[in-house]
């Protein structure tokens, strides 16, 4: 059996293979150190963008199965991916531990004014008299209460917060006090302190963060993207924030990336903006490589693979 593996990865997970395997390995650009005709396996690595992928999926006419890292998979589904018959695995499970310490950090600086005395500090101001809030008995609604919205629950749960999930199928999970289904949870919007957007970006969720949604929301509440920035819709989030529709917003992710610097994002007071970086641990690139191995080992028995990706649905 043949694969295409990163090169920055060979040497990490080479030891783990059947002495059978043949390996064929590609850089960041897609290029590919040999002839890949034949192989049935390819585990992309982060940053692969759509024509990276295209050139390497051509490149392998026999490919089988496609594992890639990210949760998302919205910048692989792409038309021209699409056109082949291949299994698509994710990292769903990967990332949810360093995501959720993310969103707790998010919801714990607006809730204590961290960035106002983090600015005070670097003035040498002493200043008092700020409104900071207790996390006990506020509401804290997950849109997408999968993997990663039940590690952020699990991590919000025990400052007493009042945590309610949303997802396609709803279910008694626990560190949610009740999970709804469909587009319930707008009803619920008018109630809640803290908002963590957690979805996979489809055709179904992209913009669905919109002005309807944002006036729904309380004046107190404070909204989390910690998903992709196309589910919202970034011009309505610029008026709700410079008009005070809601309290703040910390972003993670945007719909250009980098955030370009003529963005009007960049100069609202009430925002918090990270790079993209929520998931990042050093831990990560373990937790893939263990994944992709027992999948691998599962193809080989011919077993169900973990987190095969339904492409008609997104994720």
């Amino acid at each position: 059996m043949k694969l295409i593996l990163p090169l920055d990865l060979v040497a990490d997970i080479e030891p783990h293979l059947p002495p059978d395997t043949e390996i064929v390995t590609v850089d960041v650009e897609g290029n590919l150190d040999g002839d890949a005709t034949d192989a049935e396996v390819y585990f992309s690595w982060f940053l692969a963008r759509s024509p990276i992928l295209h050139k390497i999926i051509a490149a392998a006419p026999a490919l089988r199965w496609h594992h890639a890292p990210n949760a998302g998979v919205n910048h692989i589904l792409t038309p021209t991916y699409l056109e082949r018959d291949i299994i698509l695995t994710n990292g769903a499970g990967v990332h949810g531990i360093p995501i959720a310490e993310f969103a707790i950090a998010y919801i714990l600086a607006h809730a204590k004014h961290l960035p106002e005395l983090y600015a005070l500090q670097a003035e040498r101001h002493w200043k008092r008299g700020f409104a900071i809030q207790e996390l006990t008995d506020a509401t804290l609604l997950i849109i997408g209460a999968g993997g990663i919205g039940q590690e952020i629950a699990a991590r919000a749960k025990p400052f007493g917060l009042r945590i309610i999930g949303s997802r396609r199928h709803p279910q008694e999970l626990p560190n949610f006090d009740k999970v709804v289904g469909g587009d319930e949870w707008r009803a619920l919007l008018p109630g809640v302190n803290y908002v963590v957007i957690a979805t996979p970006l489809t055709p179904e969720t992209k913009e669905f963060i919109d002005e309807s949604v944002l006036r729904l929301l309380p004046k107190h509440a404070y909204l989390i993207n910690i998903a992709r920035g196309g589910v919202i819709d970034e011009l309505a989030l610029i008026k709700a924030l410079t008009e005070g529709w809601i309290a703040g917003e910390a972003l993670d992710t945007v719909n250009s990336e980098p955030l370009p610097s003529e963005s009007p994002l960049w100069s609202l007071p009430n925002i918090f903006i990270t790079p993209h970086i929520s998931s990042d641990s050093p831990k990560i690139k373990q937790r893939s490589i263990v994944l992709f191995i027992d999948n691998l080992k599962r193809y080989q028995a011919g077993q169900p693979l973990r987190n095969v990706v339904d492409k008609e649905a997104g994720y």
